[in-house]
Formats: structure tokens, C-alpha cells, sequence
């Protein structure tokens, strides 16, 4: 199928013998019914096997109607920049044979496309990235407007509308300009002090000022209810994941959103994807691949999928300031050579992949800690931390610690077997006797 917004080509293509084909061709509007007529034409002709390119969002109308057929077609979504004509050959039907044909010779690899309820779950994952982009934007537009009149709120809150920075705005638009009245909205736990606080809040006020204020302020609250009718809607759609979703927030900076992206993108099923190296890839968390003459030209990660990858990346840089965390410590270890950036992509690689494993195995994130890899090579460690101590002037001699041995064997308690709980003398901590069964006795 060649499909477009208003109409869509098709090309049914049939093995007669073992060299001979036969191919039928027909053009059918997009509305509902022209699609159902297409599906049952398509069954008429006993066709099975179903291509198309993913043009836009043109493409999910026709989905849509012969996925939910009676008909069970096998269905196969294609990226067009694999399936590119040849110059000169460039026409809505030929474009569609050229399809079958590859589609016939077993040429085609199929894009991912989720179960429906999956497909309904990313929608409102995705409206909700958009909507909190609008909120961001407002944001962005309050802190505008307050430095055109001389009011630098910004400058001493990390939050404009946080608790302070919002009583702070309200009083603003409500009609209330000394700078000291306005200071004392500010709650306990912020870091500048009062006189500060004084200070940033002298500026031009005006009955402009008040009404844009206003408008901003209602918008803001507008956004953020919206946010909360979605986020309430997508809890409906969870429950019955609820103990996946904490499984995946054991990992480092993932959070319930988070958690809810990595459902709604990748979906629960993991056989679609053959390992956790495939589903990064698919991501474009992944160092690109191009050479030629056995030159590497770009590493470049592809495009995948934006929201995921965008998502994961904000929790990268959110682990790079953790504690005592074995991710921290990757971060760490790849900025020193390769950039922040590519630490960030490596991390949120790295947390891809483990949620992959959680998701298909239905385990849990362990923590190996932040000293992960000194404990993994301590040779290598120390004389990394040496080097670095005779660059600033030191000498440095290694020593390896002495390890306390372990005492002589002495007799063995009676009744103890174990050799290794002998040698020191105690009773054994590894051949655990079998606790009775209770059942087996009653039976008894």
C-alpha cells in the first residue's frame, strides 16, 4: 500500500506458479467506509500479508480498520527511507507494486507498533510532555515580564512558582508592591535572606504589570489542571501495572512518570525486541554506525524514539548527582574522557537496558554501589589515584595490606563435618540442617 491523505494505492500481488505472479491494482479513498471496502477486497483476493509505509499519521486510519477486521491480516509498518525508488520510477502505483514485491521476498523489516491499549497509554504519555512544555513556556513568560520591570525573582528563587515564588506572585497581583511586605511570603527554607529578598523585589510596578500578571498566573493554573486530569487518567490505565511500575522505580532516578514512559513506548512484551542491545538501538541510545575503507566517519546516535530518548536522558543527568550509586560512577567515569553529553547517552543506554531485563524477567534493581569498579580491578585503581598523586608533586610508594590469615585447624567439633567452619573453630554457619516438614510429620 501506498498511502496518502486522501487516497491510497494498492497493489495485491499473488504466486500463481513457481515463476508466475499475478498482480491487481486499485486506488481507494481514506474515509471509513472506502477503508472497510479496501479490507474486504484485500480478503477477496485471499491476501494475508499486509505492507505499508508510515507516512505521518496517515497511515493509522488504515491500521486501525484492518487490524480490528474479521479478516486477520498480518500487518508490517515500514520505515520509508528503506524502501526509497529508484529515480525515475517515482509513481503512486509503483510505488505500491514495489512494495509487494519486497514484501513477497521477505525484504522488509517491520517498524514496532504496540497493542492498542499500549498505543492509548503513549498518547497520553506524549500529551502530557506537551502539555508540561506549555507550562514550562508560561513560566518562561512570567520570568520575562518580572525582569522587564525590574524584578529579579528569578535571582533568589530556584522555583518561581514554587510555595514562596507563587504567594509572592499572588500578593503582586493582587495590588501589593513594598518590597519588604512581599519578603515576608517567603517561607523558612529558602537559601537567600530577608534583605535580599528586599532587594529583588524593588522594581516598576504598574497596573499593566498586575493585569499581565494575572493572565499568566490563570493560564499557569489552567496547565497545571489539565496536567492533572491526564496524570489521573493515566493512573486509570496503569492499575493493572502497578507492580511492574514499582519494580522500575527501583532503578536510579526513575520516577512514576518515568516508569509510565517506558511502559507506554515499549510496551510490556519483550519478545518483540531480541535482546536489550535491539531495544537501545531502536531507542537511538546507541553510537551510530558508519565506515567506509576501514574509516569510521560518525559515531552519531540515530533517531529513535524522541520522547523515550529524552526522557531517559533527563534521568541520566539526574543521576550524575546522586550518591554512592554504581550508574553515578559510569557517569563519571565516561565524562572524564568523553564529555558530559555522551555520559548522559551512556547512562540513560544503561538504564534502558536494565529495565529491559525488569520488565522480561520480573526482577529488581540491586545496587552494586559507587566503588563498583575499584572493587572490580583495585590494581588498576591505585595506580590510576598514584599517577594522579605524583602529577601534583607527591611519591608514591604502593603497598598491598597485610590480610589476617586465618587460625590453624583445630579438632573438629563432633558431630560437624564442615572443613571450613573447623579451621576456625566454630559451629557451622553453611550446612544448614533441614527443618522438619509439619505437615509430613502430623502425617507421621
Amino acid at each position: 500500500m501506498d498511502v496518502h491523505q486522501r487516497s491510497i494505492s494498492v497493489c495485491a500481488r499473488t504466486r500463481m506458479a513457481r515463476d508466475r505472479f499475478r498482480t491487481e491494482t486499485a486506488v481507494f479513498r481514506t474515509f471509513t467506509q472506502d477503508l472497510e471496502r479496501m479490507a474486504r477486497w484485500l480478503s477477496e483476493r485471499r491476501i494475508r500479508h499486509v505492507a505499508m509505509e508510515s507516512t505521518g499519521v496517515y497511515w493509522k486510519p488504515v491500521w486501525n480498520v484492518l487490524e480490528a477486521g474479521k479478516a486477520k491480516f498480518e500487518l508490517v509498518l515500514v520505515n520509508p527511507q528503506h524502501i526509497k525508488a529508484l529515480p525515475g520510477r517515482k509513481t503512486d502505483q509503483q510505488d505500491a507494486e514495489r512494495i509487494a514485491t519486497y514484501l513477497q521476498e521477505g525484504l522488509l523489516r517491520g517498524s514496532f507498533v504496540p497493542p492498542q491499549p499500549v498505543r492509548e497509554l503513549r498518547e497520553l504519555t506524549r500529551r502530557r510532555t506537551h502539555l508540561q512544555g506549555e507550562r514550562n513556556r508560561v513560566i518562561n513568560r512570567i520570568i520575562r515580564l518580572l525582569e522587564t520591570a525590574n524584578i529579579k525573582l528569578s535571582s533568589v528563587l530556584s522555583d518561581v512558582v514554587g510555595q514562596s515564588g507563587r504567594a509572592i506572585l499572588n500578593a503582586i497581583a493582587s495590588g501589593q508592591t513594598a518590597a519588604g511586605d512581599l519578603a515576608t511570603y517567603t517561607s523558612s527554607r529558602v537559601r537567600h535572606s530577608r534583605a535580599e529578598f528586599e532587594l529583588a523585589l524593588e522594581g516598576r510596578y504598574s497596573d499593566h504589570l498586575r493585569w499581565l500578571l494575572g493572565q499568566l498566573l490563570e493560564e499557569l493554573d489552567h496547565v497545571g489542571r489539565r496536567v492533572a486530569l491526564v496524570d489521573l487518567r493515566i493512573g486509570q490505565l496503569t492499575q493493572s501495572h502497578t507492580e511492574l511500575i514499582a519494580r522500575l522505580c527501583t532503578l536510579p532516578g526513575v520516577d512514576i512518570i518515568t516508569a509510565h514512559t517506558i511502559i507506554a513506548e515499549i510496551g510490556t512484551d519483550m519478545s518483540r525486541f531480541p535482546d536489550a542491545r535491539h531495544l537501545a538501538s531502536w531507542a537511538g541510545l546507541c553510537p551510530g554506525n558508519s565506515e567506509s575503507a576501514g574509516k569510521r566517519f560518525s559515531g552519531r546516535t540515530r533517531k529513535g524514539d524522541r520522547y523515550l530518548r529524552r526522557m531517559l536522558i533527563q534521568n541520566a543527568w539526574a543521576v550524575a548527582h546522586m550518591k554512592d550509586c554504581a550508574l553515578t560512577a559510569l557517569f563519571r567515569r565516561i565524562a572524564a574522557n568523553a564529555g558530559m553529553k555522551k555520559a548522559a547517552v551512556a547512562v540513560a543506554h544503561r538504564i534502558l537496558m536494565l529495565a529491559y531485563y525488569i520488565i522480561r524477567d520480573g526482577g529488581v534493581y540491586r545496587e552494586a554501589g559507587g566503588d563498583v569498579y575499584d572493587r572490580r580491578n583495585p590494581e588498576r585503581t591505585a595506580k590510576r589515584l598514584a599517577r594522579r598523586l605524583q602529577r601534583i608533586g607527591f611519591e608514591v610508594t604502593l603497598k598491598p595490606a597485610l590480610r589476617p590469615s586465618p587460625p590453624p585447624p583445630g579438632p573438629p567439633l563432633p558431630g560437624q563435618t564442615c572443613l571450613r567452619c573447623n579451621r576456625w573453630g566454630i559451629a557451622c554457619i553453611h550446612l544448614r540442617p533441614r527443618s522438619p516438614n509439619p505437615r509430613t510429620e502430623s502425617t507421621r
